[in-house]
């Protein structure tokens, strides 16, 4: 992706571009302030969980932390959503960990921690900051070569003047960059997608336990007809166009691991209870002008 990114600034703006582009691109992460998680997760209305108002899940977590061994017990957050979801932000000390309230709600003890195994994985590899840096790539991609679209709309009397002849590599870089890095960037997110599936598995030694997680998820919201009859047309894109690889083959590819005995299944209760202090859903979200749903 850095090399499309340099051969974007190459072609449209010169080789001086390009050195600055990439220049610009590494000064800009070094010194570009980064949300709190804290900040962020408290505009989506949630609340954070303890071992007082979460014992059971809260356990689960720093047990998956410890064999981990990760530098630091990240934050656990509940967020009020009837969807089940889990999620990773932050870096370093303030990483935090979400679930939400569909999730407790659906999912036992055993799936509920292979799915918690998935997102510390994806802490002790660093998936955070790579994606990171490959979306950063990706919009730089982008702003280039709406750049260059816009020097070609300026441009385009003298062109139609014959005063002023443009490559056909400029064109065909306007035309398919974004695709080009779009595809990258999510092809790079379904391999560390598959990769923290296996640590997963390997972290409670009970993929199956991951995999039946992974099923209710896949299938949250879709009755009985609609999970005979239409089961694939959630998702209905080729799967070059996926950022997370099918369910179906995750799944596939876990139940292959299964060993004969599970080392830990973390129980089978279900759901969970949160607590006195449990957090009703007060609404579904809803999309924000900010473009972001909460």
């Amino acid at each position: 992706m850095l090399a499309l990114l340099a051969l974007c600034a190459w072609v449209l703006f010169g080789g001086a571009a390009a050195f600055w582009a990439l220049a610009g691109w590494g000064i800009a992460l070094l010194i570009s302030p980064r949300a709190s998680p804290r900040l962020v997760l408290r505009l989506y209305g949630a609340a954070q969980l303890t071992p007082e108002n979460f014992p059971q899940g809260f356990a689960i977590l720093k047990q998956l932390v410890r064999r981990a061994e990760l530098d630091h017990m990240p934050s656990f957050w509940y967020v009020p959503s009837p969807i089940m979801n889990a999620f990773t932000m932050g870096r370093g000390e303030r990483v935090a960990v979400a679930v939400t309230d569909g999730m407790i709600s659906a999912l036992n003890a055993r799936e509920f921690a292979g799915v918690l195994a998935h997102e510390l994985s994806h802490i002790r590899n660093g998936d955070l900051w790579v994606m990171m840096l490959a979306d950063s790539i990706g919009r730089l991609t982008n702003l280039m070569t709406m750049a260059g679209g816009l020097l070609l709309v300026v441009n385009l009397p003298l062109l139609l003047l014959g005063r002023a002849q443009i490559s056909w590599t400029f064109i065909l870089l306007l035309l398919f960059a974004p695709t080009v890095a779009n595809l990258l960037q999510m092809g790079l997110s379904r391999a560390r997608e598959y990769d923290a599936d296996l640590e997963a598995a390997a972290l409670t030694g009970d993929p199956a336990g991951l995999a039946s997680g992974l099923n209710k998820l896949e299938h949250q919201g879709a009755g009985l007809w609609e999970r005979i009859f239409m089961p694939g047309h959630r998702l209905p894109e080729p799967s070059l166009l996926r950022s997370h690889p099918p369910t179906e083959e995750r799944i596939r590819r876990l139940l292959s691991l299964y060993p004969p005995e599970p080392i830990d299944r973390f129980g089978e209760q279900e759901p969970f209870e949160l607590g006195a202090r449990h957090i009703p859903v007060a609404r579904r979200p809803r999309w924000r002008v900010t473009g972001l749903w909460h």
